[in-house]
């Protein structure tokens, strides 16, 4: 989240790399760097701090998105519309010019190593349908070689997912996705393996100004390892904000 009091601070120092300062060499080193953009890109962005549920983001802040190398960002969440579909458009304008995909919930598609690898994200916080969510699923992952779904989901400050999430994420990695990223919460919720998918139900946050408490300072990096098609296996990697904006890894990498 690049708005409010994250830009308050990029603004302040003039350094529009500043939140990824701490996080960039580490997550540039990935093959597939992927995130939730949770603010749009809007044209003479107002500077805001506390007290604005409206998010936005300066254009110049695209740099610290490309410093830290993010190949993918999710578009489905209850902040992406604040400033309306000229903010939206300029969001994936800014996003295509800089070479990063801005995914939604219709299939966008990377080649890597000759492999082809969907990403599909879904906004559930909006009511989106579950059962279509699920057809978007079944049709893709016959157009692509790994499915990475990403869900807008779930319950704020709550650690544990809800009973329907969890049978909802059972659903999504029966229909095809092999990896589910979630995140809305704000704290960081369990990691479950299911068949042979995995779940990340709340990576918590990562850059973002909610500095009222440990939990909502704290957040997880992931990183995931694939063999061929298959996931080998995974670590994550704990994060703490420090000044409204800049996490860094408890243990350094």
């Amino acid at each position: 989240m690049l708005g409010r009091n994250v830009n308050v601070k990029m603004q302040k120092y003039q350094n529009f790399v500043y939140p990824f300062e701490k996080t960039a060499n580490f997550l540039s080193q990935a093959d597939i760097t992927f995130g939730n953009l949770e603010s749009p890109f809007y044209k003479n962005c107002p500077v805001v701090g506390s007290g604005t549920f409206k998010f936005c983001a300066d254009y110049k802040a695209i740099e610290g998105l490309k410093l830290a190398g993010f190949d993918v960002l999710s578009l489905e969440n209850n902040h992406i519309g604040n400033y309306g579909k000229g903010g939206l458009e300029q969001t994936k304008d800014l996003l295509k010019e800089n070479s990063i995909l801005g995914i939604d919930n219709n299939l966008t598609m990377k080649q890597f190593n000759n492999l082809t690898i969907g990403f599909l994200a879904f906004n559930f916080t909006f009511g989106e349908n579950h059962k279509k969510a699920l057809q978007s699923i079944e049709a893709a992952k016959t157009k692509v070689d790994i499915l990475i779904v990403s869900s807008h989901w779930g319950n704020e400050y709550q650690k544990e997912p809800a009973k329907w999430q969890k049978d909802l994420a059972h659903q999504i990695i029966d229909s095809g996705a092999k990896l589910i990223i979630g995140h809305h919460p704000h704290v960081i919720q369990p990691v479950e393996k299911y068949k042979d998918g995995l779940i990340f139900y709340s990576l918590g946050n990562f850059v973002f100004d909610q500095m009222w408490s440990e939990e909502t300072r704290k957040g997880l990096v992931a990183k995931i390892n694939f063999e061929g098609k298959n996931i080998k296996d995974y670590q994550t990697y704990t994060v703490l904000i420090s000044d409204y904006c800049q996490p860094d890894f408890l243990i350094s990498q």
